[in-house]
């Protein structure tokens, strides 16, 4: 297939990139027109501007599905209104004007579009799924106009599937990569009262995902999470065994406003979101990292 990518250098971007690659797939990756070219097909647009290179259209052609992941980082920084704008039109502009391409163009069969369980709001210990209704904080609103940014593409016929992605778990990038550094000298700890439920998936299973929903053309909403949602102080637990580490200690919500920003910790790190991904269980999908141990088991091989 020829599959266009955006966020194509992003953490599961660049991962999805290399799966295709592997697979034979032709891969078109939509890059700034800054960015240092690589080998293979690319598009080089700047969404923010609302530019695209129309001579990098007419060369790439048609495509049979795209990914959609670009978007600017949820947890990277503190929230200020500036960053949480930033967060919202990246992914919402972005969209919009990928759905002009495809529109203009000779017709896509599939799209494949970014978005987060976060679209459900912190929920405490209520079983979420695809027929859970979303919530009504930051994070929710941000997944909610991203997902309704790809309806006029829909309207038009194209089949478009929503990645409602929970926690990806790689030592390469995401939340991992930054706890591993203190869970490793001794000193990680539960983020909290560690009640608070969270979702993860490997990133092999991520990739894995969106690529048998690219090959079955599925559409609708689909949680790219782990059957086994766990709370952070067993997450905690777990990777303390992994590590042969102690992980006695307890990080107050208090200390992690400091040091992250009230808005950040209060709608996404501590955050309660218990996901299960039924949609996605039910199109025949099967998981190689089930549970937490196999999880980090993969991110830490």
């Amino acid at each position: 297939m020829r599959v266009g990518v955006t966020g194509s250098s992003g953490f599961i971007g660049s991962a999805l990139v290399t799966a295709l690659d592997e697979r034979g797939d032709e891969v078109v990756r939509f890059v700034r027109p800054n960015s240092a070219h690589r080998s293979g097909e690319e598009v080089r647009w700047d969404p923010a501007r609302g530019l695209v290179d129309e001579e990098d259209l007419r060369r790439v052609g048609r495509f049979d599905a795209v990914v959609n992941l670009a978007g600017a980082g949820i947890a990277d920084r503190r929230w200020s209104n500036t960053r949480k704008a930033e967060i919202l039109t990246s992914r919402t502009n972005a969209t919009a004007m990928l759905i002009r391409v495809l529109g203009e163009s000779s017709g896509t069969a599939f799209l494949a579009s970014g978005s987060a369980v976060g679209v459900y709001g912190s929920r405490g210990d209520e079983t979420l799924d695809e027929s859970s209704s979303n919530g009504d904080d930051f994070l929710a609103h941000v997944c909610t106009e991203w997902e309704q940014a790809t309806v006029p593409l829909e309207r038009s016929g194209t089949t478009v599937a929503h990645l409602r992605t929970g926690i990806v778990m790689s030592s390469r990038g995401g939340m991992l990569k930054r706890q591993l550094p203190l869970f490793r000298l001794g000193l990680g700890g539960a983020l909290g009262t560690g009640r608070q439920w969270f979702s993860p998936i490997s990133l092999r299973d991520e990739v894995r995902a969106i690529v048998w929903l690219v090959e079955n053309r599925a559409s609708g909403p689909f949680n790219l999470v782990a059957p086994a949602a766990l709370t952070n102080r067993a997450f905690t637990e777990a990777l303390a065994h992994q590590l042969r580490r102690p992980a006695r200690l307890r990080i107050p919500s208090s200390a992690l406003r400091v040091a992250l920003g009230g808005q950040l910790v209060t709608g996404a790190v501590l955050a309660s979101q218990r996901v299960v991904p039924a949609a996605l269980l039910g199109s025949g999908f099967t998981f190689e990292h089930p549970d937490i141990e196999s999880i980090l088991s993969s991110a830490l091989a």
